[in-house]
C-alpha cells in the first residue's frame, strides 16, 4: 500500500474529524474480526453508532471507506534521507513490511486486489492517489545516494520500488511481522546491491 490521504468529502454538513476516525477505526475493527466480505456500510455504521447516511456523506461506497481504513494503518511520513543509504532502506522496508502485515490491511488487500482486476480506473486513481508521490520520494532517496557515492548514478528508482512493494507485500500476506528482522535487514540488504550496481553489470535476461 501507500500514502494516505483525506477522506473523500461529501454532501452536507461540515465534517467532523472524530466521526471520520469512528468509522475508520469501526471498519478496521470489522476487517479484523468479521473479513472483508462482511464489512459491509450497515455493518460499519451498526458498530459505529451511527446511521448510513454519516457513511456515505464521506465515503462513495464500500470500497473507498475500506480503502481509506487500510491508509489510515499507514504512517506513511516516508523516511527522511540519513545520508546511509543500507539504514534508509530498512526503514522503508520496515515501513512496507509493518502496513501492509497489519490484520486489517491483510483482511482487506485480497479483496481489494480481486475487484481493482475488473475495474481499472479505481485502480489507476488509487496508484495515482498514493503510489506516485511515494516512488518520487524512493527516487529522491536513491539520487541523494548516488551524489553521495552510495547508489549507481543510473539507479532505476521504479525497478526498486517494485522490488521493494512486491517482496514486503507477499511477505506481509503470507507471514504477517514474524521474523520481521532478519526478513527486513535481508531486503534492505538486496536493495542495496541493486542501487549500487551499474547498469552495464546487471544481469540480463539471457545471461
Amino acid at each position: 500500500m501507500s500514502a494516505p490521504q483525506p477522506a473523500r468529502s461529501g454532501p452536507g454538513r461540515p465534517r467532523d474529524p472524530q466521526l471520520d476516525e469512528q468509522l475508520l477505526a469501526a471498519t478496521q475493527e470489522l476487517l479484523v474480526s468479521e473479513g472483508y466480505q462482511a464489512t459491509t456500510i450497515a455493518a460499519v455504521a451498526r458498530r459505529a453508532g451511527v446511521v448510513t447516511t454519516s457513511i456515505y456523506r464521506r465515503w462513495p461506497s464500500r470500497r473507498a471507506l475500506i480503502e481509506d481504513a487500510i491508509f489510515a494503518l499507514e504512517e506513511f511520513n516516508h523516511p527522511a534521507p540519513s545520508g546511509d543509504l543500507r539504514a534508509d532502506l530498512l526503514a522503508w522496508t520496515r515501513l512496507f513490511l509493518f502496513a501492509s502485515a497489519h490484520p486489517a490491511a491483510r483482511s482487506a488487500i485480497p479483496g481489494l486486489l480481486s475487484e481493482y482486476h475488473d475495474d481499472h480506473d479505481s485502480y489507476r486513481r488509487l496508484l495515482d492517489r498514493g503510489e506516485l508521490p511515494t516512488r518520487e520520494a524512493l527516487g529522491e532517496l536513491l539520487t541523494g545516494a548516488a551524489d553521495l557515492g552510495q547508489a549507481a548514478s543510473d539507479c532505476d528508482a521504479d525497478a526498486l520500488f517494485e522490488l521493494l512493494r512486491g517482496a514486503t507485500l507477499f511477505r506481509a500476506l503470507t507471514h504477517g511481522d514474524h521474523d520481521a528482522d532478519a526478513f527486513c535487514a535481508q531486503i534492505a540488504d538486496a536493495l542495496v546491491a541493486v542501487a549500487s550496481t551499474p547498469a552495464g553489470q546487471r544481469m540480463r535476461p539471457n545471461q
